[in-house]
């Protein structure tokens, strides 16, 4: 009975548990300043997700760099590279980080 239960929870990708644990004191907390920062227009930027906010992330932008194209609504417009391809992704500004240099 509780063999069906327990094969679940065996084989957790390790990145993700890596990735998804935060410090015991900013477990839950929502930091403002990131929330409400105010980016330019080419502005770089690192894509790391909050996970105190629930929205359908995708697990492969973790960790890329790109650059602001402008912005739609709340979200802003990020151009990333990928392999040969620029695509353009619409990020919230609390999982957008904003870097010094160039990818």
């Amino acid at each position: 009975m509780f063999g069906s239960l327990t094969h679940k929870f065996k084989f957790m990708n390790k990145v993700n548990l890596m990735v998804k644990r935060k410090s015991i004191r900013t477990r839950g907390k929502i930091q403002l300043s990131r929330y409400f920062q105010e980016l330019e227009k080419g502005d770089f930027v690192s894509v790391i997700r909050e996970w105190s906010i629930k929205s359908g992330f995708p697990e492969r932008l973790q960790g890329r760099t790109g650059i602001i194209e402008g912005k739609r609504g709340e979200a802003y417009i990020v151009k990333i590279k990928d392999q040969n391809k620029e695509k353009k992704f619409l990020i919230e500004s609390i999982h957008l980080k904003k870097i010094k240099h160039s990818y």
